[in-house]
């Protein structure tokens, strides 16, 4: 016998099926938006990347050139004037930004090929730590390390973490111009490692923390705007997160975190 509970049970059946039928559509709609929108970036990543390649060549046929028309002119009996070779070192001083510039670019957009292994991450930090030592204590900066003991073990490319370590001890030399403290901790987590990395600089203004990570973004002469958003894709390509908290005025925390294999 039909009765209202069956009609409206039908009816809210009937509704909850056209729902979940739109929902289906949706997420078939997003998926196909997502990779076609992936294969659009993946286009443009191997043009760019092939642009990039060509004009490092003719740049670096410039700056072989300069450096044989500096030998030309330091010959006996060539005196040349101190405004050509300040016009030289000028050249020169943009051949290597220009350089610098496209060796970031191509870090940050190429390809990843993680080559992870399982091992203790600790030892990983202490090579590029160590690599950097000299350089940030003419800089008047005190390293200061803390890796705690029985880290879980991560899958980790130590290449590419190395890189992601380098650049962010590179950003926080230059947030103490003037000298101060780096601190390198790691600890364990629920599901894996955490690395913090700590500056007692200059600080980012609240303004500027949601750009930091897009690229070209710099607020320092010389900057090109990479090295932050190098560091984001390296951690997410690992399956972590990057974090950064800033005080201005006292310095700025990154904070890595990086899963323990499944």
């Amino acid at each position: 016998m039909f009765t209202p509970i069956a009609f409206i049970l039908g009816l809210a059946a009937g509704a909850i099926a056209v729902l979940l039928t739109r929902a289906s559509a949706r997420r078939a709609r997003d998926s196909e938006r997502r990779a076609r929108q992936a294969e659009h970036l993946a286009e443009v990543g191997t043009l760019t990347g092939g642009l990039a390649h060509e004009i490092r060549n003719p740049l670096s046929t410039l700056n072989l050139n300069l450096q044989l028309l500096r030998e030309d002119l330091a010959r006996p009996g060539r005196a040349a004037e101190p405004r050509t070779l300040a016009r030289l070192d000028a050249l020169e001083q943009e051949v290597r930004r220009l350089q610098g510039i496209l060796d970031d670019f191509l870090r940050f957009a190429g390809k990843y090929e993680l080559k992870a292994q399982v091992l203790p991450v600790n030892p990983v930090l202490e090579e590029a730590v160590a690599f950097y030592s000299e350089r940030l204590a003419r800089a008047g900066i005190q390293v200061r390390t803390r890796f705690a003991d029985g880290l879980p073990l991560v899958a980790v490319d130590a290449a590419r973490l190395g890189q992601a370590l380098a650049n962010l001890v590179l950003n926080a030399e230059a947030a103490m111009p003037n000298g101060g403290e780096l601190i390198i901790s790691t600890r364990p987590e629920r599901r894996g490692v955490c690395i913090n990395v700590t500056d007692t600089g200059t600080g980012i203004p609240p303004e500027h923390l949601d750009k930091i990570f897009k690229p070209y973004y710099s607020t320092r002469p010389g900057g090109t705007g990479l090295g932050l958003p190098t560091v984001r894709r390296i951690i997410q390509e690992h399956g972590g997160t990057l974090e950064v908290h800033s005080e201005v005025g006292r310095g700025t925390q990154f904070t890595l975190h990086l899963p323990a294999p499944d």
